[in-house]
């Protein structure tokens, strides 16, 4: 179930926007924050019925989604939103994979950090083929403003923090170019998949850490 879920998502964003790169990762940049929102909205119910409390899955989270927002940013100052048709596909596509995911991460926790493991790892090679094929035009586009900011500029404390596989401070693009934002993006992908797995070991509810808690950092 989870593999053709993900494959028709694959299918909708490569089928319609196979020759517009832009539109596809805004499209896809919406619908890859909603899973965390549904993780989030789970966790709160649970944290409010008094089942289980778990503040470190919680910052993590919402890292992810805020990692996932300014992906989406960038696509939006790069173009991708600017037609109607593409916004209204996205926000239903992302509305109804919201509450898929809710009924999933509800039952079975570990389907639906596979289904974002997939999804991160589509858009990793999504944004890795993008780079093979482009890389000297995108080298000679300016990096918008908004990625700047995140990436080079920002406080990079919510940088760091969807990031478990490393210690804080451990990864710091070098923002000069388009080309430079894109491989931020890719890599970010890539730190998404291997904080989706890591959510999936059978120990995960007493292992995983907030990369700034101190017993992550004394590893």
């Amino acid at each position: 179930m989870i593999k053709a879920l993900v494959g028709i998502l694959v299918f909708v964003i490569n089928t319609v926007y196979k020759n517009r790169p832009y539109p596809r990762f805004y499209v896809l940049e919406t619908v890859a924050r909603v899973p965390y929102f549904s993780y989030l909205s789970v966790l709160h119910l649970y944290e409010t019925l008094g089942w289980w409390r778990k503040v470190d899955w919680l910052k993590v989270h919402f890292a992810e989604s805020w990692n996932e927002l300014h992906h989406l940013l960038i696509m939006e100052e790069l173009g991708g939103s600017q037609q109607w048709v593409d916004r209204f596909l996205a926000r239903h596509v992302a509305l109804l994979y919201y509450w898929i995911i809710v009924a999933i991460y509800a039952i079975n926790p570990r389907a639906a950090y596979h289904f974002m493991e997939l999804v991160e790892e589509h858009a990793y090679a999504s944004y890795d083929k993008f780079l093979q094929s482009n890389e000297a035009t995108l080298k000679q586009e300016p990096a918008p403003q908004v990625a700047i900011s995140y990436y080079r500029d920002g406080d990079l404390y919510m940088f760091d923090e969807f990031q478990t596989s490393h210690p804080p401070t451990e990864r710091r693009p070098q923002i000069k170019n388009l080309y430079d934002v894109f491989v931020a993006i890719r890599d970010d992908e890539m730190e998404h998949v291997k904080t989706m797995a890591a959510c999936q070991q059978p120990d995960a509810q007493l292992t995983l850490q907030s990369p700034h808690t101190p017993v992550f950092a004394a590893k």
